[in-house]
């Protein structure tokens, strides 16, 4: 039988730790060191995670002497991983020595040190920790908050709150949360300025509109702009703009009409929202009139968002030949986002020889991008020219391109967690494989 590789030690050890059996993932991993198997940096998070089930000092810090002596990298999850190994075991010295020699400092890190601080009861050194961040999330400010109350400081705690308000409670904090998908934190900002009556005059109204629009819950969206006191040009966009997003173009349309009978006038960013809520509601005819009207009706020169739009929802309702003219037709040259947009409409309508124009011209505007390769290997592959199909996808091999991973994200707690394709960075990345099998396990 063949020697396991590194992927197949590392599924045994990691196997070892959900089963909550570190003796038996350290000695498989001192196995695998004896012949000869080189860890690497998921082997190396996955053994770490076992040392805090064991919490054996001792062990920890041969294990940390092996993996500087090994000259591998260190990255932010196993930084925090000894971080709260060391702590566990019970020596608060020896984790913030490594915290203070770490290069790895991102606010995970820093708010493992500090948890840690507050663990041991030195509540002295994470105030400290807490000062000198140089940015801090929810988690930072929640976990100081409660290091005070536990210690009986409850005038701190409330003198450190109020802090928290006036630092997170900013302008741009809405839009933060809403680019994040931070609901609970975006909410929990919503019943602070109702509960202390700073929004009287609404102002606050369209910024509202759109994190909860962008955060997932339309018909928040919908209620707080119905309440509004101010029914300006913002909060008129942000409506209609966040009704276009989930796919609700028809009510979008009945607001817009509503915002013209209320004589406000629209801007570019209302009109990228009225043609993006007929591109997904498959209003055509409707789509066409707005955007005609445009420069005659609202004094607007449709910039290329618009002709994006435009093409978008010509290409879904089957229209590629006008979707192609209107792009030739363009005062500005269309951008990688117009002819990508046109190659989906071919994948779905199927028209070989406008597919063909549309992946040339990506590929000469973006030739990192492995898609359009792929998309035009498929149309010689539909055309039978299977030499010019087999050629894309050597290129694409030897050139070595790859797709920019997706990227999705979950908020608990108040914190915001992405996660990457591929990627095992998370900091209970171990725990969320383990339940993904316990989940896998009950569907089989």
């Amino acid at each position: 039988m063949p020697q396991p590789g590194l992927v197949l030690w590392t599924l045994m050890i990691r196997a070892y730790v959900c089963l909550t059996l570190p003796g038996e993932a350290l000695e498989l991993f001192r196995t695998m060191r004896g012949v000869g198997v080189m860890p690497d940096m998921v082997a190396v998070a996955t053994v770490v995670s076992a040392w805090g089930l064991l919490g054996n000092l001792g062990v920890a810090k041969t294990m940390h002497c092996f993996i500087e002596k090994s000259g591998i990298e260190v990255d932010a999850f196993v930084s925090s991983t000894l971080i709260n190994t060391y702590g566990e075991c019970g020596s608060l010295d020896d984790a913030y020595r490594f915290f203070r020699e770490t290069a790895m400092k991102n606010v995970v890190v820093w708010n493992t040190m500090i948890h840690q601080s507050l663990e041991h009861n030195n509540l002295e050194l994470g105030k400290q920790l807490f000062d000198s961040m140089p940015e801090r999330d929810v988690a930072s400010w929640n976990s100081m908050i409660q290091g005070f109350n536990n210690v009986g400081q409850y005038e701190e705690a409330l003198a450190l709150f109020h802090d928290m308000e006036i630092s997170i409670f900013r302008p741009n904090t809405l839009s933060a949360c809403a680019s994040h998908g931070a609901l609970e934190v975006g909410s929990w900002i919503h019943s602070y300025v109702d509960n202390n009556d700073q929004n009287r005059d609404g102002s606050l109204d369209s910024s509202l509109i759109d994190m909860y629009s962008k955060c997932g819950d339309i018909a928040k969206a919908v209620q707080i702009f119905e309440a509004s006191p101010r029914r300006d040009l913002f909060t008129w966009t942000s409506i209609i703009c966040g009704l276009a997003m989930h796919g609700h173009g028809k009510k979008a349309l009945c607001y817009f009409s509503e915002m013209n009978e209320s004589q406000v006038s629209s801007d570019e960013v209302t009109m990228v929202g009225v043609l993006s809520a007929c591109a997904h509601a498959g209003l055509i005819e409707q789509g066409r009139r707005y955007f005609q009207s445009m420069e005659k009706v609202f004094g607007l020169v449709p910039k290329i968002e618009h002709y994006g739009c435009v093409v978008d929802l010509l290409g879904r309702m089957g229209c590629l030949k006008e979707a192609y003219d209107l792009i030739m037709g363009m005062p500005m040259e269309a951008n990688e986002i117009i002819w990508g947009s046109f190659l989906s409409a071919y994948r779905v309508h199927n028209n070989v020889e406008l597919g063909e124009v549309a992946a040339r011209r990506l590929l000469e505007l973006d030739p990192c991008d492995p898609w359009g390769r792929v998309m035009l290997s498929n149309i010689y592959a539909e055309e039978a020219k299977y030499d010019r199909s087999m050629g894309l996808r050597k290129e694409i091999k030897e050139r070595g391109l790859k797709k920019s991973p997706g990227c999705s994200s979950i908020e608990v707690n108040g914190s915001v967690h992405g996660f990457l394709v591929e990627d095992n960075s998370h900091s209970c990345y171990n725990e969320i494989n383990s339940m993904l099998e316990k989940i896998e396990k009950l569907m089989n």
